[in-house]
């Protein structure tokens, strides 16, 4: 059993940033942030893999986001930029155990641990 958590979410006004962290009970595989806004479903927004580093971002965030891990401390973080209200949601970190190695799934079926969330509000 893996237990994330996640922190770092909170209010920023439209253009600013905020980082949020994922720290993970175990050693980790694929991990991933996805956020689910108001009476939205949720969506994916970034995910790395176990090994290589390799990245996959949403098409409507790409070139905001940077999603990086350190493995020594088990934690996973997405560096966010230049947010606008149309980002407020709660973001919900996930890891895989079944992806590959170098792998970066988008699908929430592949991802079978989940974080609480953490609330990220942006103001106009």
């Amino acid at each position: 059993q893996v237990q994330l958590v996640e922190s770092g979410g909170g209010l920023v006004q439209a253009g600013g940033s905020l980082r949020l962290s994922c720290a993970a009970s175990a050693s980790t595989y694929a991990m991933a942030w996805f956020r689910q806004a108001p009476e939205k479903e949720r969506e994916f927004v970034a995910a790395i893999s176990r090994i290589g580093g390799n990245t996959n971002y949403a098409d409507s965030m790409s070139g905001r986001l940077t999603i990086s891990r350190d493995n020594a401390k088990n934690t996973v973080y997405l560096q966010m930029h230049n947010l606008n209200p149309e980002d407020t949601a709660v973001y919900y970190c996930a890891a895989s155990t079944a992806a590959l190695s170098f792998a970066t799934p988008i699908s929430q079926s592949q991802y079978d641990y989940w974080g609480q969330g953490t609330q990220v509000t942006v103001s106009s």
